[in-house]
């Protein structure tokens, strides 16, 4: 942009430059030849009034009649006249030129930046209008999805190749939040692969959009085909888990949930951070309803392992099994709350007692959720208290326990929360005592 000013700045000035030269080299032509113009008519003039004296002269010694004499006198006196106007024009046109030449200075360039910028294209010298493409508004994406489907419209039914094309229009329409045109995109994709695992989740989620948001009936019907093609499908599990979520099955959600978030690519991307979210409310919620028992563990593992084609485990070795282990699964211990802290409590704020593996997964082992009004609390963490069939207390040790006050209620941490962790403790560790005795940053 700076380049291109000084450029602009240059080529005014050499153009300025021209004017004002050729101004002054008229102006000094004009100025010499009202000089000789002057001149010569001084001359002029005064012969001409000589002539006059000497007709007045013929006419009193009796040369000339009085008729003869006005006609002479007449055209001596209109050539006198001619005479002034030429040395009275020409001292004009030999004035100072400053008044033009102030104007020109003053207006011209106002005149360029004016028409540069009701014909021209200021933005264009942004260096990001440069480097960025413009992204293309509504509109246009709108003409070139219907361009999109009038191309595949126009294709012989039938070929499998096309798949890739009735996808890419589905999920422009889903983009523009067309559903039901979405939904009729995957169903032509689903007639060249019906087996493909998430062209189906698509279609699920699209039929789902239709009814609401709800998973229930042919859209689950399909996440759940799409589960036995690809059991390690991250949409499928993921949608497989709001709809668990949905019918208060909090152990299946969780279940179904986690094994996505170790499916995510990006482990700290946007559906991580959604999953953990997720994780920790339907954990929170099922707290609430009573924790996960070994059993529910157990039947959620099954019922999950049989979506993705596998048969199910039996249920009294799946709760045998899921049952904890003595001690070694088990955390006993007291939390209680620093008084320093005591006036940043509200009756209403929410108690969070969990454990997390010190080298291990993020997602909490245990968790254990309790009103603020119970400190200082005696507490229990095991195995019936995981978030995921797969990731046990009595799997991991060490582990680290932490309290956490919360006053939005969120099982996530926040900043301004309260809290407090313990050292690093051995499985089966008992008599720990945890005090609350920091505000999260």
């Amino acid at each position: 942009m700076v380049l291109f000013a000084s450029i602009a700045a240059a080529l005014l000035a050499l153009a300025l430059a021209v004017l004002v030269l050729a101004l002054r080299r008229s102006h000094a032509q004009a100025s010499r030849s009202g000089a000789s113009h002057s001149s010569g008519g001084i001359s002029n003039l005064a012969l001409l009034k000589a002539q006059l004296a000497q007709l007045d002269r013929d006419l009193a010694e009796g040369t000339l009649d009085a008729a003869q004499h006005r006609s002479a006198r007449a055209e001596l006196e209109r050539r006198v006249l001619d005479e002034e106007g030429a040395g009275s024009g020409a001292a004009w046109h030999a004035g100072s030129p400053r008044a033009t030449l102030l104007m020109l200075l003053l207006a011209l360039p106002a005149l360029v930046l004016g028409l540069y910028a009701w014909t021209g294209n200021p933005a264009a010298l942004s260096p990001h209008a440069r480097n960025e493409p413009q992204a293309p508004d509504a509109q246009q994406v709108e003409q070139m999805v219907e361009r999109l489907a009038q191309r595949m419209e126009q294709r012989p039914p039938g070929n499998v190749d096309d798949t890739e094309g009735w996808v890419m229009l589905g999920r422009s329409y889903a983009m523009l939040q067309r559903y039901a045109d979405a939904s009729r995109a995957f169903a032509r994709a689903l007639q060249l692969m019906p087996e493909h695992p998430q062209i189906l989740v698509d279609q699920a989620d699209m039929l789902a959009m239709q009814q609401g948001g709800q998973l229930q009936g042919e859209p689950l019907r399909l996440i759940e085909l799409a589960l036995r093609h690809d059991p390690n499908n991250p949409k499928a599990l993921a949608l497989a888990g709001t709809a668990a979520y949905n019918r208060k099955d909090y152990a299946a959600a969780v279940a179904y949930w986690t094994r996505a978030r170790a499916t995510a690519n990006d482990a700290d991307g946007e559906f991580a951070r959604a999953l953990d979210r997720s994780i920790a409310e339907a954990s929170a919620a099922g707290g609430v309803a009573g924790a996960t028992t070994a059993a529910t563990t157990a039947a959620t593992t099954a019922a999950i392992t049989s979506t993705a084609g596998s048969p199910p485990a039996d249920p009294a070795s799946a709760a045998a099994a899921a049952a904890p282990q003595a001690g070694a699964g088990t955390l006993r211990g007291r939390v209680s709350l620093d008084p320093a802290l005591a006036a940043k409590v509200r009756p209403g704020d929410t108690l969070y007692v969990l454990a997390r593996a010190v080298d291990g997964p993020r997602v909490p082992l245990a968790i254990l959720k309790r009103s603020v009004s119970e400190l200082p609390l005696q507490f229990t963490l095991d195995d019936s208290m995981a978030m995921s069939p797969q990731l046990k207390l009595s799997a991991y040790d060490p582990v680290v326990v932490s309290a956490r006050i919360s006053r939005s209620g969120e099982a996530l941490p926040q900043s301004g929360d309260l809290e407090g962790h313990s050292a690093p403790l051995r499985g089966g560790s008992s008599g720990i005592e945890l005090r609350i005795d920091r505000v999260r940053p």
